[in-house]
């Protein structure tokens, strides 16, 4: 993975500390910030610098930090939160989990230095149980931080306290929305209510609440520590700072970068990703996770900020990036991203409830080459709707992917109806496996790898492919040495 282009803030420590000795944190410069906090600046002075910071939510709908603690810190109230976000849920997707296992006190200091600024005392992090060592090391900072009373009574002989505990999703993709989220905490149904009133006014247990994740959380006693000035030139003007993404898919380094607000996508996928592996050509970027939008070749060159990728209709989201060459159907695409988010539906509204499903079984219809050039209005139709009507924004954000590729890649829509044929090859169903007479010279091994015994011919004579009993697992093809099977 390219260093070059990267700049490391959220993840500044991870590798290069013993996330199970808060000694090794210290040693890195940790709760510093909160020392600073505490002894140096009222709370309304730590909001005033996180303002000043740019500092914007990273969990996807990135709203300002210093702004969200403002308007906590300025309600009343015997007992207020801070909640860290830790439900990471997008596929593919594991910059929150790696923050947390490589370096699970920043988020501790961070936690603590939003509960000295709002006026609160107790913090929780919600985080799915699917993450075992992250809440393995969680569980050792804590005890660690109260150990050197980082965390609990009186820290730094202060008269602020503040006490830390860990509650379990059970990787619930709704309960990512920070009111669908407090629904969970609080042992409901993880589904999101209707705002106003906000979080930050009446939260967790009805009480004033601020909700951040994991990255915005890490990156909060850096930013302290060398001052917002030093934040907020790293970026643009709109949006600072830097932004982790986990790039997979069809790219030579998978894996999590940090990277300053601003750098375009040709910068992420080619230069620090590495380009498409195999001499493939790039095809399309989902940024956003299934939240998200497409991105094509004529999009190479938007900076990766909040408006910049909003002006394309896509989004920053939490920070997946899926990359996709020439192999890969975008109807097919769209259709895992709705079958992800038809099973992640809460079923509270009914626009995300039903729609979902139908949207599903429209794609579902085109890519079994039963589609209709209705269906492909109807999809147009009810995307729009859905957005418009459903209440949080798993629903508001589901139809993108269909949207984004339809906006861009209508004609692989109109193959899979019109020709009954997908481009890409990937959809089984419009596929077909075919023996090319002259090059076939009967050496019986496509008859022998069938599962299916569908292939016929003598030695050393051409073989036929039965279409009606093929089931296009793609065995032949793959071991015929003599390039006599084609898929078309």
């Amino acid at each position: 993975m390219s260093e070059k282009k990267q700049i490391r803030i959220a993840t500044r420590n991870s590798g290069f500390i013993d996330p199970e000795n808060i000694d090794s944190y210290i040693a890195a410069g940790g709760y510093l910030a909160l020392a600073k906090c505490i002894e140096e600046m009222t709370p309304a002075q730590v909001i005033d610098e996180m303002k000043a910071s740019g500092l914007r939510g990273r969990g996807g709908a990135g709203f300002p930090t210093g702004v969200k603690w403002g308007f906590a810190a300025g309600y009343k109230s015997d007992t207020k939160y801070v909640v860290c976000n830790a439900d990471e849920g997008d596929p593919g997707a594991f910059m929150d989990r790696a923050i947390l296992e490589g370096d699970p006190h920043s988020v501790l200091e961070a936690m603590a230095i939003g509960g000295y600024a709002i006026g609160g005392n107790k913090g929780t992090i919600y985080i799915r149980a699917e993450y075992p060592l992250a809440i393995k090391r969680l569980k050792i900072a804590i005890e660690q931080a109260e150990e050197k009373g980082m965390l609990g009574k009186n820290i730094f002989g202060s008269d602020f306290s503040f006490d830390l505990d860990i509650k379990y999703g059970a990787g619930a993709f709704v309960c990512g929305e920070e009111t669908a989220l407090i629904n969970s905490m609080e042992g409901d149904r993880g589904e999101p209510y209707t705002k106003p009133p906000f979080p930050a006014e009446a939260g967790y247990w009805d009480k004033p609440t601020i909700v951040n994740n994991v990255e915005t959380l890490a990156a909060i006693p850096a930013i302290l520590t060398k001052g917002a000035s030093w934040f907020n030139q790293i970026g643009t003007e709109t949006s600072k700072g830097t932004k982790v993404f986990c790039i997979v898919g069809k790219i030579n380094n998978v894996g999590l970068i940090e990277v300053p607000m601003g750098i375009t996508l040709k910068e992420v996928i080619f230069d620090v990703g590495g380009g498409v592996p195999n001499g493939k050509e790039f095809k399309a970027v989902q940024t956003g996770g299934p939240s998200g939008g497409a991105l094509t070749f004529k999009d190479l060159d938007v900076k990766i900020d909040y408006e910049g990728l909003a002006a394309c209709q896509s989004m920053m989201g939490s920070g997946g990036m899926i990359v996709m060459d020439e192999d890969d159907c975008m109807v097919a695409v769209s259709k895992f991203f709705l079958d992800f988010t038809m099973e992640e539906t809460c079923g509270k509204c009914t626009p995300c409830r039903i729609g979902s499903k139908r949207i599903y079984e429209t794609l579902d219809r085109i890519t079994m080459g039963q589609g209709t050039m209705d269906d492909i209005e109807n999809l147009k139709l009810m995307s729009t709707v859905i957005k418009d009507t459903a209440l949080c924004g798993l629903g508001q954000t589901m139809p993108n992917p269909v949207l984004s590729t339809m906006r861009v890649f209508e004609d692989e829509y109109r193959a899979h109806v019109i020709d009954k044929k997908c481009p890409a090859g990937v959809c089984t169903s419009l596929l077909e496996f075919v023996v090319v007479d002259e090059k076939c010279v009967g050496c019986t091994l496509c008859a022998k790898v069938c599962p299916v015994d569908c292939i016929s011919g003598k030695v050393k004579e051409v073989h036929v492919i039965d279409q009606a009993a093929c089931i296009k697992c793609g065995a032949c093809l793959e071991k015929c040495k003599f390039d006599a099977i084609i898929k078309r």
